[in-house]
């Protein structure tokens, strides 16, 4: 292949994969390096603020950024409020969201927005080329609802605003101070992104003004786009909105000023700003329409071999969506009974969402490094001295950091969580590995020397500006269930798959952008480098948990088969435990600290498993022995500690009122943990019993999911009802997933776990489906009596994973009977 049709990116990386025959370390190194620049210019750019409706950044600290604002403007009375930047859950949208949506090219983004009467759709690409990650270019069209007057007015801004060091203007002349007829283009430079030009168009020619004859229109006409200029600190530039308002007011002031209050301009002039073009670190560019209208915001880079035009957008926008629909066809092609066109555009929203939310994230955090002795929880009524600790500390700002992570739900949680990650990037991974590796590596980067990872990251002040006070201190001695674990093994096994095919190549796909989604994957020798070097940091991760985690055996007379591998969450509160990711779910009453908890040695089962295999995978052979060794004492603990005879299941394990030992037992996703991290496996003794309390309707299983709390536990429902009842798609995936490896594996339940796999299949992805087609979003979690989405609405984090469970294979039944039928 000659590299002169290669794109530019893809060039270096072949050049790199050639010298690789030598096979030395010196030579992965080199592809490694040309890998990572490759990989970086294809992900530079993106819609990276995903708490607005359309944020667009690189993933550069203190850079260039844009986005969109709008608003009806008909009456005076609700213009203002009808103004739209951030993602809210009031603001009455009939749903919004990526329809489709690759982070290497682009895709497509609709906003219904019932409160304005306007959908809007914008087509986002990227086009590579330069040494500056490419230009990049929206589309923006609205069309007035059905309920809305045909030429309604609206108002849309466009902003850019720049943090850091570089220079932002407009270098389109006007004659006319009223306002451009023609495009506007902005230039701008920053070592970073090199020279720059960002290029407003006029738009479609169908496109419509407000008129009127009020005589403000001779001063300001509508038909025209106004620009203005302004120099704002760097650290109040994510204000935009506040900022624009302020500079409205000022025009909305001249205007009453000059007309009186008696007889005021209509709505669509007065909000509108003052022509001011120049220069300046803010720009907002203005347009007012009536009714449909449509526009182009062209990102050119410097660098690049030709700026981007409307006609060359045209193209790109019929090829990104081409391009992702051969694709997803390839990948995520939802499987029978789910294998028709409904799904499919429910698929394909469901992932995009996910992917379409991932967010850059730079600033400082704020964590408590007191190490108050309270924080070890190790007296009777230890919860209250550590609220006291709380309330002494002194927090500090740390950072600033960096953060590349997809968000559990734009509006509400536009931020990373450690155990939503996890889960993320099980769907992600299956479409661009390199892009899910990119993302952990990020994660373990905000790694401490002790190994401790925030469980909650609240970077920089816009992201504090969504949390209440009492949750933005993060602590050192928190933990959270370590889901990016499951990521890691999840690629253990993929090139474990890959070497039994090894007759795929780099190149192996039709599209060249194939080579940056699966370099790790596809050449092993990268793949290997990619897991040497984040070995140490897992290690680390690890042997935190294992000190600051860590449960009483010995002080307690119990007996096990070992007397260390026992696990305690810290963070205990009498009605939660937030670190276990669990909340309310109930635990043993009162708080001790002699409990023991059962889902957290299932979870350090997991990681432990997943370490040896990364040993022996490196041929670290002493490690992998010594994991060897803690898996078994877990898993052998996990029985002797957890198992209740009388129940048949595990149970959370305390101390009561005569200082022994005793087991208190909550059915529900807590019990089946050993099953869901695959510590309770197709051999297994146990597995009936899980599969006994999965199943029964009276228990765990309803018909649009399975029940983080069974139906007959007596806090079932109670109180706030977070995970006490209610279907969460994360853990509903990992029982599919175990109960698929369960079926697909010899083994006494097999027959019975085929049967349970299918019905659970169905019965999720249609409650979720059908609430997403009346409501318009995906849930935080489902009612288990009604099938109702509750709670946070576009929650496309840890729900997109119906996209996974829909691509997973149909197992019919077999028609044999399993063993216990025999």
């Amino acid at each position: 292949m000659h590299l002169s049709i290669l794109p530019p990116l893809l060039a270096p990386l072949l050049c790199a994969v050639g010298v690789l025959s030598q096979g030395s370390t010196e030579d992965v190194s080199v592809l490694a390096s040309e890998a990572a620049r490759a990989n970086n210019q294809s992900l530079l750019w993106g819609p990276y603020k995903p708490n607005l409706y359309f944020g667009v950044g690189p993933r550069i600290p203190n850079s260039l950024s844009a986005g969109l604002m709008w608003a009806k403007v008909d009456n005076f009375a609700t213009a203002q409020q009808n103004f739209r930047h951030t993602c809210e859950q009031n603001d009455g949208m009939a749903g919004y969201g990526w329809d489709e949506y690759d982070i290497r090219k682009g895709g497509r983004e609709t906003i219904h927005d019932a409160g304005n009467s306007l959908d809007l759709t914008i087509d986002f690409i990227k086009v590579p080329g330069g040494q500056h990650g490419g230009s990049w270019a929206a589309r923006v069209k609205g069309v007035p609802r059905d309920d809305a007057l045909p030429d309604q007015p609206v108002t849309i801004v466009f902003y850019s605003g720049l943090e850091g060091l570089g220079n932002l203007g407009v270098t389109t002349e006007s004659e006319d101070p009223r306002g451009f007829e023609d495009d506007v283009k902005l230039s701008g430079y920053t070592s970073d992104l090199g020279d720059f030009t960002i290029d407003i168009t006029t738009g479609a020619k169908t496109n419509a003004y407000p008129q009127h004859d009020h005589p403000s229109y001779e001063d300001k006409p509508l038909d025209r786009t106004f620009v203005a200029s302004l120099s704002v600190q760097p650290e109040h530039i994510w204000q935009s909105k506040m900022i624009l308002f302020s500079q409205m007011k000022k025009a909305v002031d001249e205007c009453i000023g000059k007309y009186g209050a008696e007889d005021p301009p209509p709505p669509p002039q007065v909000f509108t700003i003052n022509n001011a073009p120049g220069d300046g670190n803010v720009q907002y560019v203005q347009k007012v329409f009536a009714g449909a209208f449509e526009f182009d915001i062209l990102f050119s880079s410097g660098s690049a071999p030709q700026p981007l035009t409307s006609e060359t957008i045209t193209r790109e926008i019929e090829s990104t969506s081409l391009s992702f629909a051969e694709r997803f066809e390839k990948i995520l092609s939802p499987q029978a009974p789910f294998n028709s066109p409904k799904y499919l555009e429910f698929s394909k929203s469901m992932f995009s969402n996910l992917v379409g939310g991932i967010g850059f994230f730079h600033g400082s955090d704020l964590v408590d490094r007191s190490a108050a002795s309270a924080y070890d929880e190790e007296d009777e009524g230890f919860w209250e001295e550590a609220a006291e600790a709380r309330a002494r500390a002194q927090p500090v700002m740390e950072g600033p950091k960096d953060l590349f992570t997809c968000v559990p739900s734009r509006p509400f949680f536009p931020r990373g969580f450690l155990w939503d990650e996890g889960f993320h990037l099980l769907l992600v991974i299956d479409w661009d590995t390199d892009l899910a590796l990119e993302i952990v590596k990020s994660w373990f980067n905000l790694m401490d020397e002790n190994g401790w990872i925030a469980r909650e990251q609240i970077l920089g002040a816009e992201a504090r500006s969504k949390v209440p006070a009492e949750f933005t201190v993060q602590y050192p001695h928190y933990a959270n269930p370590p889901t990016l674990f499951l990521v890691v093994e999840a690629f253990v096994d993929k090139l474990d798959a890959q070497k039994k095919n090894s007759s795929i190549g780099i190149f192996a796909e039709d599209d060249n952008t194939e080579s940056l989604r699966s370099a790790f994957l596809k050449h092993p020798e990268l793949g290997e480098a990619y897991m040497r070097s984040i070995y140490p940091l897992l290690k680390t991760h690890y042997f935190w948990y294992r000190s600051t985690q860590t449960g009483d055996i010995t002080s307690y007379d119990r007996e096990a088969f070992s007397t260390k591998e026992a696990y305690r969450w810290r963070g205990r509160t009498v009605q939660h435990i937030l670190t276990s990711g669990l909340d309310d779910y109930p635990r043993p009453q009162p708080p001790h600290p002699g409990e023991l908890h059962a889902d957290l040695i299932s979870w350090m089962g997991m990681m432990t498993r997943t370490l040896r295999r990364i040993a022996n995978a490196l041929g670290e052979t002493e490690d992998a022995e010594m994991f060897q060794n803690y898996e078994t004492a877990i898993a052998r603990n996990i029985d002797d500690l957890h198992w209740d005879d009388g129940a048949q299941t595990y149970c959370d394990a305390t101390i009561d009122e005569y200082e022994e030992s005793v087991h208190v037992c909550h059915k529900g996703y807590v019990s089946i943990s050993p099953f869901l991290t695959g510590m309770v496996g197709p051999d297994s003794p146990r597995l009936k019993a899980m599969l006994d309390l999965i199943e029964d309707p009276e228990e765990l299983w309803s018909d649009y999911g399975i029940r983080s709390l069974s139906k007959r536990d007596e806090l079932y429902g109670t109180a706030e009802n977070y995970w006490r009842g209610p279907v969460w798609m994360n853990i509903n995936y990992l029982v599919l997933k175990n109960l698929h490896d369960t079926a697909t594996a010899p083994g006494p339940q097999q027959e019975r776990a085929r049967v349970m796999y299918s019905k659970l299949r169905k019965n999720l992805v249609e409650n979720v489906f059908r609430e997403w087609k009346k409501s318009g979003f995906a849930w935080e979690q489902y009612n288990p009596e009604t099938g109702n989405g509750q709670r946070i609405q576009h929650f496309t984090g840890w729900t997109s994973l119906v996209a996974k469970m829909m691509s997973m294979p149909d197992l019919p039944a077999s028609g044999k009977k399993g063993h216990d039928e025999l």
